[in-house]
């Protein structure tokens, strides 16, 4: 019994982590963007080496976390395959979730430098006019 309630302690970590995190770093970055920036051109500036820190950031740590979330599914997997159907049900749905996410993770690590370059272009035509 210890085991499965374990268990659900580590969903709900892992949930409230994944509510967390995001919220996290764009309130960083704003933070980080806007108490640096006095004028309009210079918050634009800000913003796109921001945006250049984060292209970084994803082209670096993205296909780490990817491959970290499809070792979790595997072992998310693995462990509903020893559960009752109605847990096991459960665990097969986290492990897609977290494919899901993985792959998510994977194409925006791999296309952060076009994703990044067009939004310096769209950033840099608008502060312009």
């Amino acid at each position: 019994m210890g085991s499965i309630h374990n268990i659900g302690i580590i969903k709900r970590v892992i949930g409230l982590l994944k509510v967390l995190t995001i919220p996290f770093i764009l309130l960083t970055v704003l933070i980080s963007t806007y108490s640096s920036a006095s004028t309009l051109n210079s918050s634009t500036i800000g913003i796109v080496s921001q945006l250049g820190y984060v292209r970084g950031l994803l082209s670096q740590i993205g296909p780490l976390l990817s491959a970290v979330l499809f070792i979790l599914a595997g072992i998310f997997y693995a462990v509903g395959q020893l559960m009752t159907p109605e847990k096991k049900a459960s665990f097969h749905t986290t492990a897609i979730n977290l494919i899901i996410g993985a792959i998510i993770v994977a194409v925006l690590s791999f296309t952060s430098t076009t994703l990044a370059t067009a939004s310096t272009h769209f950033l840099s035509n608008s502060t312009l006019k």
